[in-house]
C-alpha cells in the first residue's frame, strides 16, 4: 500500500528497512528531516543515531561503524558534505561500504537552501583526495530514491565501496505516495570476513587502514579498487530513455530536472519538434555507451544539457557524445529552478522559430 511521505523521510525508512542500524550526522538545511526521522527510528529497530558536534566527526563515525561491520550512513548538504571530504576518502581508500545522502543546496560558499545540482563535480569526479570513486545515483522521485536506498547496503558491500544518493532540495522535501519496501532480515545479509569486530585476534589479524608507505603497495590498492569500478560499471550502470528512438534534439538531464524536462518534450512534440530526453540514473558509472549510440542515429541533430548548474554533467555529456553532434548547455543556478516552458523556449530559439 502506498503512503504519503516526504522524500527525506522515505530516503531515511527506506535505508533502515534495507538494513542501516547507525546514522551519525549533523544538522544542515534542506536534509534536516533525514536525522531527525532516523533519531526516532533509529531506537525502534535497536539501532544507533547520534547527532555528531561536526560533519568531520559524522563520517569519521561512519567510518568506524562500518568497519566494525555495521551498515552505517549519514546525510548532509552540500557544505556539510564538503567538511566530511577527508573522511570520504579514508573510506573509499579503507575498502568500507556505507550510504551518504546529498541533499544538495545551491552554492558556492554557504549559498542559500533552495535546489541546485551544482555538487555533481564534487560526487562524481572525487571531492576528496586521490583515486578513488563512489556508485553515486541521481533519483527523479521519491520513489526511485527509496527503491536506491533500500538496495544501497547491498551494493555498498559488493563493491567495498559508498554509495551515494545525489538529492536535491526539491526531492528532499516534496512530498509523493511511496511504496515502502518491507524490511530485510540481517540474517540474510552476507557474512564479512574484513570486519574489526574481534575475530580473527591471534596469527590472523583483521586490519582496517588506508596507509601504505610503500608504493608498489598503495598502487596494488589503487588497482584493485578500479577492477572493482570496471565491474560497477558493467553490473550498475543506469539510464532512462525518453522518446530518443527519432528525436532530433535529445535534452540530457538527471535528478528532478528530468522531470521538468520530461514535460518540456511533450510541449515540444506538441509544437512539432522530435525532442527526447537521455536521463542518466547512475551518475558515476555515467552512461557513457547509451549516449554514444544515441548520438550515432541519423535522426540525432544536436543535444542541450540541462541543470541547475553553471555546467557540470555537460561535460560527460560531450565525453559521451564524443563530437559526434553539438553539445549545449542551459543552466539555471543560485536556487533558481527553470520551467518547462523555459526549456521549450530555449530550444524554440535554437530551432528558428
Amino acid at each position: 500500500m502506498k503512503q504519503l511521505m516526504k522524500g527525506n523521510e522515505a530516503i531515511a525508512e527506506a535505508a533502515i528497512r534495507g538494513g542501516c542500524r547507525a546514522f551519525f550526522g549533523y544538522p544542515i538545511t534542506p536534509q534536516n528531516e533525514i536525522p531527525e526521522y532516523c533519531s526516532k527510528r533509529m531506537p525502534e529497530v535497536g539501532g544507533v543515531f547520534i547527532q555528531a558536534e561536526s560533519e568531520v566527526s559524522a563520517i569519521n563515525m561512519v567510518y568506524g561503524a562500518a568497519g566494525a561491520g555495521a551498515r552505517a550512513m549519514t546525510s548532509s548538504s552540500s557544505p556539510g558534505i564538503s567538511l566530511k571530504q577527508e573522511g570520504i576518502s579514508y573510506i573509499c581508500g579503507s575498502e568500507l561500504p556505507c550510504l551518504i545522502v546529498n541533499i544538495v543546496r545551491a552554492g558556492p560558499g554557504l549559498g542559500g537552501i533552495q535546489p541546485a545540482q551544482s555538487d555533481y563535480f564534487q560526487a562524481v569526479k572525487g571531492g576528496g583526495h586521490g583515486d578513488y570513486h563512489m556508485l553515486v545515483y541521481g533519483p527523479e522521485s521519491v520513489q526511485e530514491a527509496v527503491d536506491i536506498a533500500y538496495d544501497a547496503f547491498d551494493k555498498a558491500e559488493k563493491y567495498r565501496a559508498p554509495v551515494m544518493i545525489l538529492g536535491d532540495g526539491m526531492l528532499g522535501q516534496i512530498m509523493e505516495a511511496v511504496e515502502i519496501p518491507p524490511m530485510k532480515d540481517p540474517a540474510t545479509f552476507p557474512k564479512k570476513d574484513w570486519v574489526t569486530d574481534g575475530t580473527g585476534i591471534g596469527s590472523n589479524r583483521r586490519i582496517i587502514n588506508s596507509l601504505y608507505i610503500e608504493p608498489d603497495a598503495l598502487e596494488t590498492v589503487n588497482h584493485r579498487l578500479f577492477a572493482r569500478y570496471k565491474e560497477m560499471a558493467e553490473n550498475e550502470t543506469a539510464f532512462e530513455c525518453y522518446k530518443t528512438d527519432d528525436a532530433e534534439i535529445v535534452l540530457v538531464a538527471y535528478g528532478t530536472v528530468a522531470r521538468i524536462c520530461k514535460s518540456a518534450v511533450n510541449m515540444l512534440r506538441a509544437n512539432g519538434i522530435k525532442a527526447g530526453l537521455f536521463r542518466p540514473i547512475t551518475l558515476y558509472p555515467y552512461p557513457y555507451e547509451v549516449l554514444a549510440k544515441i548520438a550515432a542515429q541519423d535522426s540525432v541533430k544536436s543535444f542541450l544539457a540541462v541543470e541547475l548548474s553553471m555546467g557540470q554533467m555537460v561535460e560527460d555529456v560531450r565525453l559521451g557524445v564524443n563530437g559526434k553532434k553539438p553539445v549545449e548547455f542551459f543552466g539555471r543556478t543560485g536556487g533558481a529552478v527553470m520551467s518547462p516552458e523555459d526549456i521549450v523556449k530555449v530550444v524554440m530559439q535554437k530551432e528558428g522559430r
